[in-house]
């Protein structure tokens, strides 16, 4: 099967630099959205047609083919002189002997199952177009019928007020036999009131030509509504969240407000996970058995172990929280953290490409960076691995069962010997010895006859 996704508008409505099939939707472009749909249909031959933002809808198009997958062709329409016009600039790659299934980059949440019910009432031999029933059809080209069969779609602009009144709408996706495409793209007229090749008018030529015109609809209307505007993106987005949580709740996670949850990529739950009001997930995310996510976090890229408690407010990116974990609240884990089985990462606690070996803890108001922690360490309150400086990065070391005291400071590259306890305020420049104490502070002196400034009177 051939897919050619129309992607060439310049979306003067979403009032932006950015082209229209580029902006974002759960994380993603509307155009890699759709994309993703056709390579899921395995599709051998897959087609973009870009104009508007030529440039930016490239290095998308170019990234999404490093990823892998079936290869991505592009083809430049110049200028943009309708639906029609844009099939025809895919035909050069295009194989003749399958069907081709034309869909749209700004309509992002076609399901698969739809286009797939769409290929197989089309098959080798029919044109194939997904229709939607609509109560207020208005904008949108309607199907008409002759005793029940399709004849023809007519626009908005070019309908009679009967045919206006049809409900039945085209939401422009079809499958076209290609061996037929090329004649019917090349009898194309556009003495129509936009003066554009309108690829509908190829379903008279169709009946015209005895090539049975049938339908599917899709599960739902959503599944075909477009992107014009930053408001209808709006919609869209909430649909999509609303389907997310929908399929999570009936996976067994428990969310305590369904419409008060972002996913933007993939999120991964075991059982009786719980998820807070407010979190944003990005990328892929896991979260194992019996793990619960308190309000307002942000998770990305990230594995939360079974059993952990991830409190409120905390940024986990790039890293991975062991089981029975607790952390936070206003903790931040940054890419590289790897925690073992138990640890405690406190409120405004730091760590930074740091490993963690169980039953450690970092309680409150410390960076712990570029760093080796071992098993049963404690992490006083203002603590600071001092790994950067201002050029090099260095890693400190702290094995297991030491006990780093208050305000210290570690000078990387230093290791802290094993059972050792650092002093608080202690600014270690030299390892620490194990099992032992190690202190560094000035000598406390009281001064004998100082008395406070006083603000003298003006």
């Amino acid at each position: 099967m051939n897919v050619v996704i129309l992607a060439a508008g310049m979306g003067k409505r979403m009032q932006s630099a950015l082209p229209k099939v580029l902006h974002p939707l759960a994380g993603q472009a509307l155009l890699q959205h759709v994309v993703n749909t056709a390579r899921a249909l395995a599709a051998h031959k897959l087609c973009v047609i870009y104009g508007h933002g030529g440039e930016l809808v490239k290095q998308a198009v170019a990234g999404w083919n490093a990823e892998g997958g079936v290869p991505i062709d592009l083809a430049l329409q110049e200028p943009q002189l309708g639906t029609g016009h844009a099939v025809m600039q895919a035909l050069p790659y295009l194989d003749p002997a399958v069907p081709t299934l034309v869909l749209y980059g700004d309509v992002p949440l076609t399901s698969a199952a739809s286009l797939r019910a769409l290929i197989a009432a089309a098959g080798d031999d029919k044109l194939g177009i997904l229709t939607v029933n609509f109560d207020n059809p208005f904008g949108l080209g309607r199907i008409v019928r002759e005793h029940g069969r399709i004849v023809r779609i007519v626009e908005e602009k070019d309908a009679t007020d009967a045919e206006r009144a049809i409900t039945e709408i085209n939401s422009g996706i079809m499958v076209i036999p290609t061996r037929h495409l090329q004649a019917w793209l090349g009898a194309l007229k556009n003495n129509n009131q936009q003066q554009e090749y309108y690829l509908t008018d190829i379903v008279a030529q169709a009946v015209a030509a005895g090539v049975p015109v049938v339908s599917a609809h899709p599960g739902a209307a959503w599944e075909v509504a477009g992107v014009n505007s930053k408001v209808q993106l709006a919609e869209l987005e909430r649909q999509h969240q609303a389907n997310v949580a929908r399929k999570l709740l009936e996976q067994g996670v428990t969310l305590l407000d369904p419409a008060r949850i972002d996913v933007r990529g993939e999120l991964v739950c075991g059982c009786d996970v719980t998820i807070d009001v407010g979190c944003v997930f990005e990328g892929k995310v896991v979260i194992e058995d019996g793990a619960h996510i308190g309000p307002h976090c942000v998770i990305v890229n990230a594995r939360i172990g079974a059993g952990a408690q991830i409190k409120a407010l905390c940024h986990i990116e790039d890293a991975v929280v062991g089981p029975a974990g607790q952390i936070g609240p206003y903790a931040r884990l940054r890419p590289g953290t790897v925690l073992a089985e138990d640890v405690h990462i406190g409120n405004f606690v730091e760590l930074k490409n740091a490993q963690v070996a169980a039953h450690s803890k970092a309680n409150h108001l410390a960076y712990v960076g570029d760093a080796t922690v071992g098993s049963k360490v404690n992490i006083g309150a203002g603590t600071i691995t001092c790994n950067y400086d201002g050029a090099n990065k260095f890693r400190t070391v702290i094995e297991d069962e030491a006990f780093i005291g208050s305000d210290s400071q570690l000078v990387a590259p230093v290791t802290v010997g094993k059972g050792a306890t650092l002093g608080a305020g202690t600014t270690l420049t030299k390892d620490a010895p194990a099992g032992k104490l190690t202190i560094s502070r000035p000598k406390q002196m009281t001064i004998e006859g100082w008395t406070r400034p006083v603000k003298q009177k003006k």
